[in-house]
């Protein structure tokens, strides 16, 4: 009797895993049709690389999003996704400031680069 407790244990284990894996994936596609201003990086399970200071990027009424392309591709096709990590910020779902990874999949864009140009997407907002 105690198997079949533990089987149905790891089953609805697994279950619970599985639902926050997709609300998690929803959450972020959603996040980017948001009014407001959007910070999203899309990125794959194969790149190694990631915006390492994206969770630090805390500036008021800004969210963050982060996107695998792996497991939304409608959203790498939308935006036309074609290297790993990509940065952008969007601005009522429009997108305002994309920033690309090299030929070795690196992003180059530092944290100040990305900050300036919210400020200077902000700046322009508010005339």
């Amino acid at each position: 009797m105690k198997k079949v407790d533990t089987i149905w244990k790891i089953f609805i284990g697994y279950l619970i895993l599985i639902s926050l894996v997709l609300f998690t994936t929803q959450v972020n596609a959603q996040s980017i049709s948001e009014e407001g201003i959007v910070v999203v990086e899309f990125n794959a399970p194969f790149s190694k690389n990631k915006c390492e200071y994206l969770d630090d990027l805390n500036i008021e009424n800004i969210d963050i999003a982060r996107v695998d392309i792996s497991k939304t591709p409608e959203l790498q096709s939308k935006y036309k996704i074609v290297v790993v990590p990509t940065l952008i910020i969007f601005i009522d779902g429009e997108e305002k400031k994309r920033f690309q990874a090299n030929i070795m999949m690196q992003l180059e864009a530092t944290r100040e680069e990305v900050m300036l140009s919210i400020d200077e997407l902000l700046t322009k907002e508010a005339y």
